[in-house]
């Protein structure tokens, strides 16, 4: 049977692609984002605990009512907005599935989302199911701020919603208070939903703030706010996420999550709400937990010719490596992996269109320090 694509630009995910090809040639895998230490103890037993007492059924549709809870408290602790657990508060199978609820929910054929590039992968495809058409802005290709005049010329009466993320995968950069103002002068007067992915929220360094659309009430009144419990407690494969959006937003996304998923893993919810609750000094220290990498790996970056650029926030370090190949990152990439032993992601697949003669890998920091010590060792030898 011949069978006409719904995503003729998709493949295989260059995630994918990178560990898979850091597996055949046994190179030590910076490239897909995930921490390879423990997760909190804690969490594990509370997880063993809810399994063996029995919590292994569905859970109800939009999550169950103690983690719900235990959300709203914290987004009041954190950024000073109450939320309604019931109406406001919806968990799901990880931040991916949220994306992807808030795109269906909302966007129609033929509408446009604008988005920031380079933006993660899963962004596009959604807008593509849903029957719209991504807009591409381009941040700036040296430090990856915002040029809100670009996106206000991006915006049409066809636009349906502008997708945002802080800290930003894949270079760490954040948003201000001050883009926060623009992003709300850009928006107001009109219908655009905002969705923003903040996944790395509590993984920010040298004293700032992670500026949370929850924090502003303007923007959050039109806004999904998606957030990531695999990014804070070291679990990416529970696949445990959540969506804050205003009760009208709320009841759509909600159409679309209880066809989608249902609903999510239980026994990790539970375990999720007595984190949360009992011990909220995690996600209070994740940011100095992380500096604390971060500066040491790029301290031991200088030793090698790849040049790091400056991480504000997540757990991400893009390195010039133009002292060291002139080939084109995805090039390099595959390269550094087969022949140098070390697996890291290029940035073009982020890109609808690539900016001209960049030479950027990311590579991952959220490992342990022997993990990062061989792989210093390697790239040492460029």
């Amino acid at each position: 049977m011949r069978l006409e694509t719904k995503l003729p630009k998709v493949g295989t995910t260059i995630f994918t692609v990178m560990s898979q090809l850091a597996l055949e040639h046994k190179a030590v895998n910076l490239g897909q984002g995930f921490p390879d230490f423990a997760v909190p103890q804690r969490l594990v037993d509370a997880l063993s605990r809810a399994m063996a007492e029995g919590r292994n059924q569905y859970a109800p549709m939009h999550g169950i009512p103690a983690l719900r809870q235990a959300i709203a408290a914290k987004t009041a602790r954190c950024y000073g907005r109450e939320v309604d657990p019931d109406a406001e508060v919806t968990v799901t199978s990880g931040a991916s599935e949220a994306i992807f609820d808030a795109v269906l929910a909302v966007v129609r054929p033929g509408e446009e989302v604008v988005v920031l590039d380079p933006c993660y992968d899963c962004y596009e495809p959604a807008i593509e199911l849903a029957g719209g058409v991504a807009v591409h802005v381009p941040l700036d290709p040296q430090d990856f701020t915002v040029d809100w005049q670009r996106v206000r010329e991006a915006i049409t009466p066809r636009t349906r919603m502008l997708m945002i993320n802080s800290p930003h995968n894949p270079s760490g950069a954040m948003l201000t208070e001050g883009d926060m103002r623009e992003l709300a002068s850009v928006l107001r007067d009109t219908s655009i939903v905002l969705l923003s992915d903040e996944v790395y929220e509590h993984i920010v360094f040298d004293g700032a703030r992670h500026e949370s659309v929850l924090r502003h009430p303007e923007l959050a009144g039109r806004a999904f706010v998606v957030s990531s419990f695999g990014k804070t407690y070291h679990c990416t494969g529970w696949k445990v996420g959540y969506a804050v959006a205003p009760p009208a937003l709320t009841a759509e996304f909600r159409k679309v999550h209880q066809y989608n998923t249902f609903c999510t893993f239980a026994p990790a919810q539970f375990a999720f709400a007595e984190m949360l609750e009992l011990e909220p000094s995690h996600y209070e220290e994740l940011g100095a937990f992380y500096e604390t990498k971060r500066d040491r790996f790029r301290e031991q970056l200088q030793a090698t010719k790849l040049r790091p650029l400056p991480v504000p926030g997540g757990y991400f370090q893009l390195v010039d490596y133009s002292a060291v190949s002139d080939l084109p990152d995805a090039e390099f990439c595959r390269w550094l992996t087969i022949e140098k032993g070390v697996a890291a992601i290029p940035l073009s697949p982020f890109y609808a269109r690539p900016p001209d003669g960049q030479r950027l890998a990311r590579l991952c920091f959220a490992k342990e320090a022997a993990t990062l010590n061989a792989a210093i060792e390697r790239l040492e030898a460029l």
